[in-house]
Formats: structure tokens, sequence, C-alpha cells
């Protein structure tokens, strides 16, 4: 799956027992592409633009999941939903 396939399952989840994994995989997958990108050559403003803006976008998600009042006990960061 490639990094806007991640990021689209991770915005339209619907199942509150899912999200928190859906948005350390988009995550991961963003972070992976942007590394990619930083190696490349060529031009790669307007994918590199979009990844900064996905990447805010799954952070605010996040932090609105967590603070959700049956999701207070969630971790905020990839990592920790990851091992979790």
């Amino acid at each position: 799956m490639n990094w806007k396939e991640s990021y689209k399952a991770a915005i339209f989840e619907t199942d509150k027992t899912k999200i928190l994994e859906r948005i350390a995989d988009a995550e991961i997958a963003l972070a992976m592409r942007a590394r990619e990108l930083f190696q490349a050559s060529g031009d790669n403003t307007n994918e590199r633009q979009a990844l900064d803006a996905s990447m805010s976008a799954l952070h605010t998600l996040r932090i609105f999941v967590a603070s959700s009042p049956q999701n207070r006990a969630l971790p905020l960061r990839a990592d920790a939903a990851k091992a979790a």
C-alpha cells in the first residue's frame, strides 16, 4: 500500500478500535516516502508539500481521537500505538 492509500485508510476509518493503528501505519508510510524523496533527485516539491499536509492532518486526527472521552488513555505517539 502506498502512502496515499495508507493516508486515506486512516482518514476514512470509522472503526474506533482500528483508527490509531491506521494513523500509525499512515505516519510510517509518509515518513518512508519522505525519506525516499529526500534521497531522490528532481523536483518533488508538490509531493513533499502533500506529505507535509498529510502528516499535519494525521497529527490533528490523532489528537482529536485521543481527546474523545472514551479514548483518554490511548497513546498519542505513533510508536506507542504500534507497540500496543
